[in-house]
């Protein structure tokens, strides 16, 4: 396949009818995922150490933060969230490469599927105490400063699966359904990892102003808990009953039979 034959299929996926919802659906994923009581509380820290500046910018207040320790922050983080994503893209483009090859029992796997998201939501909404995951599988950080940050990025994707699994199964679910192979998995684990890392990067910005907001937020987290599970509940009883995939097939129609104007 040359670069055109490939430019041709990736714009195909990424227009269709079927992508264009999910992509909403991952990006608003991945922000709940942010929120969460797991990852939230130590997006500071996590920020200090992808920087290099662990223990001084990620505590310093407004006067004593120089520019170049706002760039390096910025830069760290931008670094941590393309670390991440690498990981969650290989594995979205699994899911997505298996949904196409069994794509003649899709409506086994839609249900199965659902019912995992289902029970996630459940997770998340604290109904299952000893399932819910409040803190990462380990704490333990190493200063990587930014030749490190991808690094760390890398283990963030790999070692917080028990924390922000219950939102990535949505993702792997929707990369199941539709048959679109591995690079559709891969375009909504983009979309996911974007939704959870662009907050990364806004609050390395605006790092004063977000600490205040990440510490008001977390006074809230029952709260973020039980909405994240609606969410996840409502995308598994879609896709468990079919009526996800019955939304997107008639999206399709419509798209196909859509004649510009001019």
């Amino acid at each position: 396949m040359n670069l055109d034959e490939i430019g041709a299929a990736f714009q195909a996926t990424a227009l269709s009818g079927s992508l264009l919802p999910a992509l909403a659906v991952a990006a608003a994923a991945g922000l709940v995922a942010f929120l969460s009581p797991c990852v939230l509380p130590v997006v500071p820290g996590y920020l200090g150490y992808v920087s290099g500046l662990a223990g001084q910018s990620a505590t310093a207040g407004p006067a004593k933060r120089s520019r170049p320790a706002t760039g390096r922050m910025l830069a760290g983080s931008a670094l941590f969230v393309a670390g991440f994503a690498v990981v969650f893209m290989i594995l979205g483009g699994f899911a997505g490469m298996l949904g196409y090859l069994l794509q003649e029992h899709a409506l086994w796997i839609n249900r199965i599927a659902g019912g995992v998201v289902i029970l996630m939501g459940l997770v998340f909404m604290g109904v299952f105490p000893r399932l819910s995951v409040t803190r990462p599988a380990s704490s333990k950080r190493p200063d990587a400063g930014l030749l490190g940050a991808p690094l760390l990025g890398l283990v963030f994707g790999l070692s917080w699966t028990p924390c922000i699994g219950p939102t990535y199964a949505a993702i792997i679910a929707l990369s199941l359904d539709g048959g679109g192979g591995a690079l559709r998995g891969g375009i909504l684990s983009l979309a996911y990892s974007l939704g959870l890392g662009i907050p990364f990067v806004l609050f390395a910005l605006l790092f004063e102003r977000a600490l205040g907001l990440s510490k008001k937020l977390s006074t809230h987290r029952r709260t973020i808990g039980l909405l994240s599970g609606a969410l996840l509940i409502a995308i598994g009883v879609l896709l468990m009953t079919g009526v996800w995939s019955s939304w997107m097939s008639q999206l399709q129609g419509m798209i196909a039979t859509f004649e510009p104007v001019v």
